[in-house]
């Protein structure tokens, strides 16, 4: 693997700068610890101030940290972007969360009862229908039906064998309101579940509940679908049983009538009459609480493989990973006063659609998203504000509230347990420990690192990259 340290001439920027703070007593060791600490974020953000721990009784500082004492003079906190795309090192920290969270939905644990375990969980995918034929790899030893055997990385993938006829405005508006078909779906199946239960569905509650926790993922094609767990409960949520007639079978079955009845009607003046509806390919897997070794899903496989989705984007695709309005007239193409706006020429494009470095394919969803964006019908979808993300509007990871614990609940169990490690440096734990409360002040000074500090992160992303490696070739799986 590539070091990142081979490269670099001697007397560059960030070589003096380290050599400069190695010769001034432990500032090195301080850069080097703060580089750590944020594991080699690509954009950290900089802050400057100060947080003190006070007696609560007295008033009395117990322990001071100023970024005035820091040889930079601020203090560096990740980004936190949970996209892989933008920060690779966050992004780990963000599938972790997401891992925990949908596996303890599964087998228990972050204050849901391993009694989870035994309740009826199913694996379901729902993908988006056709907008036209596309090139791809329908086996190993089957060509595409443009008579090619594409390689695994020919562009060429998932882009429209014949873009004249390809259906852009059904596949963005497909994309544009997924998140209310996902919501249509849940309906549906509940209902589905009532009727098998010879229910009706506003009884349905009282006997049981639909928990279930889902990521969004782009296909190659640039149409959104999702992976999700679904899991019934008891009416009190995981910690009572579901009725015994609820199994993953009825489960599996319910998914799979309920998605294929949903419809969403859209009407256009300018496109006349949408009907949108998930694709055919609708896949529901029972997930068992036992070793997969006859094929049959684990809660741990579902777990990282709704978790590796967390972290992608549409940038997936071919994409850009940023939106593509205007910011100053926020797209509009005007300022305030009605008067053109000059960073965009009135177009409110922040850079020119055409000169996009991007695929024709994807160029032409985002042209699509910017088009339709404009028509009255379409205004409250805000598809130019989504553009870059081919019209997704929606969380790409959500749940419903009794699935499992939250992503902030998690992050504050850390946060809890850094303050009880300060707790202890400090010595300030035990029955006598006086009453604790913070006071701190802190600005925003800006993102990024020094020269020097960027050769440190690099140092820390590739040693982080070469673990993760070797902690993968040891467990025997893929990385």
């Amino acid at each position: 693997m590539h070091d990142p340290t081979s490269t670099l001439a001697p007397h560059s920027p960030a070589v003096r700068e380290l050599l400069a703070l190695a010769a001034d007593g432990d500032a090195f060791d301080h850069v080097r610890q703060q580089v750590e600490r944020v594991a080699g974020c690509i954009r950290p953000v900089q802050l400057t101030g100060y947080t003190a721990t006070l007696d609560a009784s007295t008033g009395e500082p117990l322990s001071v940290y100023t970024t005035a004492d820091e040889p930079t003079g601020r203090l560096l906190i990740a980004c936190g972007n949970r996209r892989a795309s933008v920060c690779p090192a966050c992004s780990r920290l963000y599938a972790a969360d997401t891992y925990h969270l949908i596996r303890a939905g599964l087998t228990g644990g972050k204050t849901v009862p391993e009694t989870v375990t035994a309740h009826p969980k199913v694996f379901a995918t729902l993908t988006a229908p056709s907008f036209g034929p596309v090139h791809n790899r329908p086996g190993l030893f089957k060509p595409c039906r443009c008579g090619t055997h594409h390689a695994a990385n020919d562009p060429a993938l998932g882009t429209p064998l014949d873009p004249v006829t390809y259906d852009y405005c059904g596949a963005v508006l497909f994309n544009a309101h997924a998140g209310a078909l996902w919501h249509r779906f849940t309906v549906y199946l509940r209902r589905e579940l009532a009727n098998h239960a010879g229910l009706k569905r506003s009884e349905l509650a009282s006997v049981l509940r639909l928990s279930f926790a889902k990521v969004a993922e782009y296909q190659k094609r640039g149409a959104v679908h999702f992976h999700a767990v679904v899991r019934l409960d008891g009416p009190d949520g995981p910690t009572s049983p579901p009725p015994t007639w609820a199994t993953p079978a009825v489960l599996a079955e319910a998914i799979t009538a309920a998605a294929a009845a949903v419809r969403l009607v859209i009407e256009s003046d300018a496109l006349g009459r949408y009907e949108l509806a998930w694709g055919e390919q609708i896949d529901a897997q029972p997930i068992t609480g036992i070793l997969g070794a006859d094929g049959t899903l684990t809660g741990a496989a579902v777990a990282g493989y709704v978790a590796k989705y967390a972290t992608k984007g549409a940038e997936s695709t071919g994409t850009l990973d940023h939106a593509l309005y205007c910011v100053p007239c926020k797209g509009s193409g005007q300022r305030s006063d009605g008067t053109t706006c000059r960073p965009c020429h009135g177009t409110g494009e922040s850079q020119p659609l055409r000169h996009l470095v991007v695929e024709r394919h994807v160029r032409q969803l985002i042209r699509t998203c910017w088009h339709l964006g404009q028509l009255p019908e379409f205004e409250h979808l805000g598809l130019w504000r989504s553009a870059h993300m081919l019209g997704y509007r929606g969380h790409f990871s959500t749940k419903s509230r009794r699935y499992s614990t939250t992503l902030g609940a998690l992050r504050d169990t850390r946060r809890q347990w850094r303050i009880e490690r300060a707790r202890e440096h400090l010595g300030l734990t035990g029955p006598d420990a006086p009453a604790l409360e913070t006071e701190s002040a802190w600005a925003y000074l800006g993102t990024g690192y020094t020269p020097g500090e960027e050769l440190l992160a690099a140092t820390v992303r590739h040693d982080r990259a070469n673990a993760l490696r070797l902690k993968h070739e040891g467990d025997g799986r893929d990385g």
